[in-house]
């Protein structure tokens, strides 16, 4: 009993290999072609393995793989229906002001993206600027040391 609730549960042992077979149909026939490449490169028998499981399941030469193409127009048709009025206007009000409302909070967000990465970029690009900085100045007091020592009565001279 514990054996099949594990394998149903989308974090047991079958999930991840139906997220990754989910994963692999969103991108279609080519990425099974480089998915049963990888296996074969890294481990031979996996390789065989993700070819039978292909062929067999019709994803290789079948139309299992054109379905990612559809499901797009699918959805792109069940979006424009759910902008039609529904016919109730307290239910259409609502959905106008939710949908308003998620537009506004995926903007706010993606603002605070984008000012998260502008944070990164300027924090590795400064301490680039002072690695460089302390590599220069490195560079410069290795060129004034040999200087110094061949002066003459210079105490790293030796004379």
């Amino acid at each position: 009993m514990t054996t099949a609730t594990t394998a149903t549960y989308p974090g047991g042992p079958i999930g991840w290999l139906r997220r990754g077979e989910a994963w692999l149909d969103g991108y279609g026939r080519p990425a099974w072609i480089a998915a049963t490449i990888a296996g074969f490169v890294v481990f031979w028998p996996a390789g065989l393995a993700l070819l039978a499981y292909a062929i067999w399941s019709h994803r290789m030469f079948g139309r299992a793989c054109r379905h990612s193409r559809h499901s797009h127009r699918q959805d792109f048709h069940a979006i424009r229906g759910a902008m039609r009025p529904s016919g109730n206007i307290a239910f259409d009000a609502y959905k106008t002001e939710t949908l308003r409302r998620l537009t506004e909070e995926q903007e706010a967000f993606e603002a605070f993206l984008q000012r998260l990465r502008a944070a990164k970029d300027k924090t590795e690009f400064d301490a680039f600027m002072e690695e460089r900085a302390r590599g220069v100045a490195d560079e410069a007091r290795e060129r004034e040391e040999p200087a110094e020592r061949r002066e003459p009565g210079h105490p790293a001279a030796g004379y």
